[in-house]
């Protein structure tokens, strides 16, 4: 903060160029804090920017309610933005505000709220809000709201991968296994392939890809094997593998270990046995993390007195003495 004041951010009399560079600055500010889950942190940035004089454009509003999705405590706090945005900043509500806000209702177990506004929106909602809305739904296991929000996606996008693997997600975590079956086999007759989930981590400046399934890393044996160890370990201090992410048809101890090998976990442990002790374990992972691996990594960050950094296509989780920067909010 103390650098961005010596800069000129928060200066009192700055160029028009000047200006122009300090929005744009202020504006990637409060996105990185948002995707770290430092939505407090963007919320008062705001507020000094505010206070400092800068003008509110649509961006920053964007910005100022990503911000509010990113934290359980600020439901309230976004939606009072959103409602203010005209009054208070002559500025209408667009599809990413809108898109921001029904994700925060959402995250919040709000979906009546969240498909009322989409109903009450001025512009035509596009796929990316019906498949916020299906987001929401899988965390809050609304199977009947699912099936709406995915037939709007599909309307709009037919191809999308992403929507059917979803919607098979939920019938899979409701045990409807028949319904998964007809989601599968409408992806194999259209001919949509499911993006398959990777976990990538540096090494001595090489890059290891792990994905479920594929044993042609040359220490797949040693991984496997210590990450069954690890998982022994981590039961013995109360890890219980959250079977509720298990997407097949299992039963028993098949359930477990369909979940062991996801590539966060092979990522993970393979940071352990590569990089020095006490260091730092980042890694970058195309799929959202699993509430699984979650769990997984908040207890091997602080087994191992590590900090865990995975990055994954929503925001950045830091792993640290047993806890997550999310708040298990994502």
């Amino acid at each position: 903060m103390a650098a961005m004041e010596r800069h000129g951010i928060f200066a009192d009399s700055i160029t028009y160029s000047e200006l122009i560079k300090c929005c744009l600055a202020r504006n990637a500010v409060k996105q990185g804090l948002a995707q770290n889950s430092e939505g407090d942190e963007a919320l008062n940035q705001f507020k000094r920017m505010k206070r400092a004089g800068f003008a509110t454009d649509q961006s920053t509003l964007t910005s100022v309610l990503r911000a509010c999705t990113g934290h359980a405590g600020l439901v309230d706090d976004g939606w009072n933005y959103f409602q203010s945005m005209k009054r208070h900043y002559g500025i209408d509500p667009g599809r990413e505000h809108y898109g921001c806000i029904i994700d925060l209702l959402g995250r919040a177990g709000k979906l009546d709220e969240a498909v009322k506004l989409i109903q009450e929106m001025k512009c035509e909602p596009d796929a990316t809000i019906w498949r916020t809305l299906l987001g929401a739904c899988r965390v809050h296991r609304n199977v009947d709201l699912a099936i709406y929000a995915a037939e709007q996606v599909l309307k709009l996008d037919p191809e999308d991968a992403g929507t059917y693997v979803l919607l098979s997600n939920i019938f899979a975590n409701s045990q409807r296994w028949e319904d998964v079956s007809k989601v599968r086999r409408a992806m194999k007759d259209k001919g949509i392939a499911k993006e398959p989930g990777c976990s990538w981590i540096e090494v001595n400046k090489q890059i290891h890809a792990f994905v479920l399934g594929d044993t042609s890393h040359p220490k797949s044996n040693e991984i496997n094997w210590r990450v069954n160890q690890l998982i022994h370990k981590l039961m013995g201090i109360g890890y219980v593998p959250d079977t509720n992410y298990v997407l097949q048809d299992l039963e028993g101890e098949q359930r477990d270990d369909s979940l062991r090998y996801h590539s966060e976990k092979l990522a993970i442990v393979f940071g352990l046995m590569s990089l020095p002790m006490g260091s730092a374990i980042r890694i970058r992972k195309n799929l959202r993390i699993c509430g699984d691996c979650h769990t997984f990594a908040k207890l091997v960050a602080k087994m191992e007195n590590r900090l865990i950094v995975i990055r994954d296509p929503i925001r950045y989780h830091h792993f640290q003495n047993g806890v997550c920067s999310c708040g298990d909010y994502w």
